[in-house]
């Protein structure tokens, strides 16, 4: 049997109020729960009505139905250290839906989803692929699109001192599966350079005005790429190797003695950006089209600069 505990209040005028509480669900009622009222509606799945299930001409099929922002532990293997790790990936399920299906079976995306994390997800296009194609007769139907974001980490070394830490870049894959076509995939990166202005370079009697830069970048892949390929590597070389500099987390006096006189010798606009980057990104055999953008977040103007480019090859 629970003992009722006696509690002092100190009321506002400073005096003592001493009084017993009373039971847990005298509590409650006393904040307003009710006991529950006589149900007369089915408990039995196969006796409740399924109401999404419903055949009529619904007026517009649509394009996309399912669920997002849904926030699972995965695996992401890459060819930079760490090379195996687990991250937050933050997931989107779709699939359409005809004119005369009334509702898709929101459920089955999160059974699906549940089912892989269970036995660990690992994050590739191997993986997305049957996933997708599972989905697609999970749901019956002809199609699927799952999206999937999530931060990369990898190592940085100073240049000089030679002491590690962490970076991270914004990634994405998306894979689209149709019981006809078959496979699409897609890959996103977003990763901070530096960048130095040449127009500040080259009317400055001395230094010049420099930045922390973001390249994003949007690639369709084609088919004949293979995950051992490691895209997010690709992306993140092509990216920082035309920058002005690197981002680092660790510098000590010698490396940023380095990394400032690279940045100034490697002088950057935002349109510069996105043409180097393309360049590299052309020369890739299982790159068939892809969007760069560059945005600078200015250190001496109030705007950012912004530039972007999309070729298809």
């Amino acid at each position: 049997m629970k003992r009722r505990h006696r509690f002092t209040i100190i009321a506002r005028q400073g005096e003592n109020m001493n009084f017993q509480l009373p039971p847990k669900k005298e509590r409650h009622r006393l904040f307003g729960s009710v006991s529950p009222g006589t149900k007369i509606k089915p408990t039995q799945k196969h006796e409740m009505a399924d109401i999404q299930s419903q055949k009529n001409h619904f007026l517009f099929s649509i394009d996309q139905v399912g669920i997002s922002n849904v926030k699972l532990p995965v695996n992401v293997n890459c060819l930079l250290p760490p090379k195996q790790q687990t991250t937050i990936a933050t997931f989107s399920l779709t699939s359409s839906l005809p004119h005369n299906q009334k509702g898709t079976n929101m459920s089955r995306f999160m059974e699906q989803l549940e089912q892989y994390r269970y036995k660990g997800f690992t994050l590739n296009f191997s993986t997305l692929h049957d996933f997708a194609r599972e989905l697609s007769q999970r749901l019956e139907q002809k199609d699927t699109k799952i999206e999937v974001n999530f931060p990369w980490f990898y190592e940085r070394t100073g240049p000089s001192s030679e002491l590690t830490g962490l970076n991270h870049a914004h990634a994405k894959m998306v894979t689209q599966y149709h019981q006809e076509s078959g496979f699409t995939n897609e890959v996103a990166l977003t990763c901070g350079i530096t960048t130095l202005c040449p127009c500040s370079k080259e009317i400055s009697e001395y230094g010049a005005h420099n930045q922390r830069g973001y390249v994003t970048m949007r690639v369709q892949l084609s088919p004949r790429y293979q995950d051992e390929m490691d895209w997010k590597k690709v992306l993140l070389h092509a990216a920082e190797s035309n920058a002005s500099a690197c981002i680092h987390p660790v510098l000590k006096r010698t490396d940023e003695k380095i990394v400032t006189e690279q940045a100034y010798e490697n002088p950057r606009f935002v349109e510069d950006m996105v043409r180097l980057v393309a360049a590299d990104l052309y020369e890739i055999e299982w790159i068939e089209s892809f969007t760069i953008e560059c945005r600078n977040e200015e250190s001496i103007h109030l705007h950012d600069a912004i530039a972007s480019i999309t070729v298809q090859k």
